[in-house]
């Protein structure tokens, strides 16, 4: 008697993605899992309500209800906090590159859903963007590392829009890293903007800026379609009863 086809085995994840575990993890291991995420959720909630420099390591382990010592388990330092928020931006990123290069999403469509949500930030409260600011512009260590994220970040929109350029999606008349750089700089900025004044939704503001930037991606790529037609306008085809003379 014939064993059942066995359904192929699963691909293993890209290398840039984290690879799921192939078995749940153990209730040790959950633990780990809770515990941490307790005190990341904890400090953050902190650094929105008091500021990033005026909490302490105490603050955080007395509101995730753990003892001191535990925090330095899971964090060498306050800073690695934040080092733990700038890679779950950077891993959003790599997601969005991964979706356009396995054709889940379009290159265009990657890039308006990081620019709207400012890469998974859109949700976070402008007291804590204006915490992890502040941060950023007064520790060199913390403003290093934010740059290295932010070097990262940028690169993997390139190969995005790379990947858009190849399928005449977006205009070729910049490199790729030139508009990375120019749009997330971009966003940087309405993201800093609405942490000041946060009236109406991230989203939405971003939104309309997106808007302004794509359109002038398209509507290039259809005028320099319009001109080349203009320009080369089409030849007839030869066929039965074609007048070579046409030709002289």
């Amino acid at each position: 008697m014939k064993k059942p086809h066995s359904p192929p085995a699963a691909q293993p994840p890209p290398a840039s993605l984290p690879r799921a575990p192939l078995t749940r993890p153990g209730r040790r291991e959950r633990h780990r899992v809770e515990i941490r995420d307790r005190l990341y959720r904890a400090a953050l909630d902190l650094f929105a309500k008091r500021g990033y420099f005026e909490t302490t390591v105490e603050d955080i382990t007395e509101a995730a209800d753990v003892g001191k010592g535990t925090f330095f388990n899971y964090f060498p330092t306050k800073e690695h906090v934040l080092a733990t928020y700038g890679d779950e931006r950077v891993a959003h990123v790599e997601r969005a590159l991964h979706a356009v290069r396995s054709g889940q999403l379009k290159p265009l469509d990657a890039l308006r859903n990081l620019a709207t949500t400012a890469a998974g930030q859109s949700t976070s409260s402008p007291d804590l963007l204006r915490a992890i600011f502040a941060a950023h512009l007064s520790s060199d260590s913390v403003r290093t590392d934010l740059q290295r994220r932010l070097r990262r970040a940028r690169g993997l929109m390139a190969e995005i829009i790379a990947i858009g350029q190849e399928h005449g999606e977006i205009s070729r008349d910049l490199s790729p890293d030139e508009l990375a750089r120019h749009t997330h700089t971009i966003f940087f900025g309405v993201m800093i903007a609405w942490a000041i004044n946060p009236e109406g939704s991230f989203s939405g503001k971003a939104q309309d800026i997106w808007n302004l930037i794509s359109q002038a991606w398209v509507a290039d790529l259809n005028q320099k379609g319009k001109t080349s037609q203009q320009t080369h306008p089409a030849k007839p085809l030869k066929g039965p009863g074609y007048d070579h003379a046409n030709e002289r």
